[in-house]
């Protein structure tokens, strides 16, 4: 076999292999990595990594995140790494217990270490107990001045708070993202939310484009006169409560529209801002909805300075079948099981 005939052989394989790459981006890493990986096309994201983590219970980020990651790759250029919550086989598992009844048990979230070089990260877990090294890259990206998006269950994203701590002394979730869950505001799994463009903020980048905001998880209650909305923080979204979970329901009138998207700066330990977006919204059902992925998608663009970039009408189309899964714990009813990585590409 001629030496010619082998290259040529080696140059088609590996065309095939790109354009099935291109076709289907999302692939477990090589070398059996526990995340996913999504190559960006050419957009304006090329060159920007976004990594996304989904660690939670309830809310089917399992399912959401690969589709947000496969939108930011294919519509608009950014590679994307999607980690997961994994249980002691390495299977995506959101039936492991949060908080753990074994105070010395922890949960695992494998490649966090990808956080060192990510230029933004989209976050959602919840009451997650990891250990001290997993959690240092997470104190280490707060301190790194780039932009973080937290979606819904973020703000109680981690059992007993964080060990982070600034000028020497603690700070918490309330701080970092500028409020934190309370209680709920609309009835849990039984009132939708509509989410309201405040008026004097429908200008804002984040908002461009943004038309209809619904989805079914409730509007949180994330302050109160103890601890009111903070003045470094710009509400962008109130999030009014809906009387059951259809989507044309009439408001629950009895229930006042409560912040839900606000934005903020942080400025961790080496002195360096970094944008914030926090949405209480963001469950995979509410991620169904266009307005919901496009001020996430925006949230991106405006973290990284990228505004000029943002257009109303850039596509943020779901890519390929996208059928979550209904929230809630009953794992056995809802058909929620541990599953291997590759089944969520």
């Amino acid at each position: 076999m001629s030496r010619l005939f082998l290259l040529c052989v080696l140059c088609v394989t590996t065309l095939a292999g790109a354009k099935a790459q291109q076709d289907n981006p999302g692939s477990a890493s090589q070398g059996g990595n526990l995340w996913l990986t999504y190559p960006g096309s050419d957009g304006p994201g090329k060159g920007r990594h976004v990594v996304l983590i989904a660690a939670e219970q309830e809310y089917r980020s399992e399912q959401s995140m690969p589709m947000l990651a496969k939108v930011l790759a294919r519509h608009h250029g950014f590679d994307c790494s999607v980690l997961f919550s994994v249980n002691e086989n390495g299977e995506v598992d959101p039936t492991v217990p949060a908080p753990f009844k074994d105070r010395a048990k922890r949960h695992r979230i494998p490649g966090l270490s990808l956080l060192a070089k990510a230029d933004c990260v989209i976050w959602i877990s919840r009451f997650m107990h990891l250990p001290d090294e997993e959690m240092q890259h997470f104190y280490d990206y707060f301190d790194s001045g780039k932009p973080l998006i937290a979606l819904r269950t973020a703000n109680h994203g981690f059992w007993g708070g964080l060990n982070y701590r600034k000028d020497g002394k603690k700070v918490s979730l309330r701080e970092l993202l500028g409020g934190t869950f309370m209680a709920h505001h609309g009835g849990w799994h039984r009132e939708a939310t509509r989410g309201v463009i405040v008026p004097e903020h429908r200008d804002h980048p984040i908002l461009t484009g943004v038309k209809d905001i619904w989805g079914t998880s409730d509007v949180y209650r994330c302050h109160d006169n103890k601890n009111p909305f903070p003045d470094d923080c710009t509400a962008l979204v109130l999030g009014q409560p809906l009387i059951n979970l259809e989507k044309d329901a009439p408001p629950n009138t009895k229930k006042e529209p409560l912040p839900v998207a606000w934005t903020k700066a942080w400025i961790g330990n080496r002195g360096l801002a970094s944008k914030v977006l926090h949405f209480t919204m963001g469950s995979a059902g509410d991620l169904e909805n266009e307005g919901v992925r496009r001020i996430t998608v925006n949230g991106v663009y405006w973290g990284l300075g990228m505004e000029n970039a943002i257009k109303a009408d850039r596509s943020v189309a779901i890519i390929g079948d996208y059928k979550p899964l209904k929230p809630g714990f009953n794992y056995e009813k809802l058909g929620v099981r541990p599953r291997k990585v590759e089944f969520y590409r």
